[in-house]
């Protein structure tokens, strides 16, 4: 196989063109990195290779369409459109309105033209519209693309208290002296418009995030405000949680044994504040037989059929009289 490949070097050395064949031959072995920087290198000498590059990128809309989350409720399509129109030509532009009320759902898709108008906007994933920071991300990717980086929880914080005449940019100017701010806005009510008084901030990075909860200047517009993590389980030290179906029994004056009524305390030996889940054995069946099944000592018999007897007659022809309180259980005179 290396012969061979040495070979079709070879030729192609000697100033002859490769066929197409030849070329797949040379190219499957190498590795994606390898093909993007010889195509990129390629695509930089020649212009029609660039373009032919552009063309095979721009073919499928997937490519091209971005999703824009965090709008404002007032924000229309054609807000939208003329805040991306910057980083090229747009196709096709519009927010997404909710079917029954006809209000903003505070989303929209924003598609280009080409791949390049893209990636541009895609550098630039925070874009001001309408007084709120709105965020865009390849549309293929749906949330899970809204966050470049996992520890998303470590950068969100919740800011409380607001003054009705904070708006998102005066909240966004006061964050940023202590780093990139990716997202970020005050809340407003859906049907009225109004601040309802707190917002959230990300910053890009999480020690930025932990620059702002450790300031101890957090006055805007007159107020004390509050800065906390929007998670309020993260960025806490401290136990773990227990697994699911395990009870913490440390905290409880435990004592080994148990109390049995008239008995005193008899210890079981373990150690004091054990903790669950324990071992405990199976249920047994008692070792003693149960009475009712306990075999008798006796054979037994079955009843014994006995002919009926007729009560024979004394000397006069009357028969025989019976005891008092014997009239239901015949008696007879023994022979003599």
């Amino acid at each position: 196989m290396e012969d061979l490949k040495k070979r079709k070097l070879d030729e192609a050395g000697n100033g002859d063109f490769a066929s197409k064949e030849e070329l797949r031959f040379l190219i499957e072995p190498l590795a994606k990195p390898q093909l993007v920087d010889l195509l990129a290198k390629l695509g930089s000498q020649y212009p029609s290779i660039a373009e032919e590059i552009k063309s095979i990128a721009s073919a499928d809309p997937a490519h091209r369409k971005l999703f824009v989350r965090g709008l404002a409720w007032n924000t229309n399509s054609e807000t939208l459109r003329a805040a991306f129109e910057e980083h090229g030509e747009i196709e096709e532009g519009a927010v997404i309105y909710d079917k029954v009320t006809g209000k903003s759902r505070g989303y929209g898709f924003i598609t280009f033209k080409n791949m390049e108008s893209t990636q541009q906007a895609l550098r630039a994933s925070s874009k001001l519209i309408d007084g709120r920071l709105a965020v865009c991300n390849l549309a293929c990717e749906g949330l899970s693309g809204t966050s470049s980086a996992p520890d998303v929880s470590l950068r969100k914080l919740y800011i409380g208290s607001l003054s009705p005449e904070i708006t998102s940019e005066m909240l966004l100017n006061y964050f940023a002296r202590h780093g990139e701010i990716e997202e970020g806005s005050v809340a407003y009510d859906r049907d009225t418009n109004e601040s309802r008084g707190f917002g959230f901030v990300t910053y890009k990075t999480a020690e930025a995030a932990k620059k702002a909860i450790d300031d101890l200047e957090k006055t805007l517009g007159g107020r004390n405000i509050i800065v906390k993590y929007a998670d309020s389980n993260k960025g806490k030290t401290g136990q773990p949680p227990f697994p699911s179906g395990v009870v913490p029994m440390a905290g409880l004056p435990m004592t080994t044994g148990y109390m049995q009524p008239g008995k005193g305390h008899v210890s079981s030996g373990h150690p004091i504040n054990y903790s669950y889940p324990q071992t405990v054995a199976p249920y047994s069946a008692s070792p003693y037989p149960n009475p009712h099944t306990v075999p008798s000592p006796y054979p037994t018999q079955g009843q014994i059929p006995y002919p009926p007897l007729s009560a024979k007659k004394d000397q006069h022809g009357f028969p025989p009289t019976q005891p008092v309180g014997m009239n239901n259980y015949p008696y007879y005179y023994p022979k003599q």
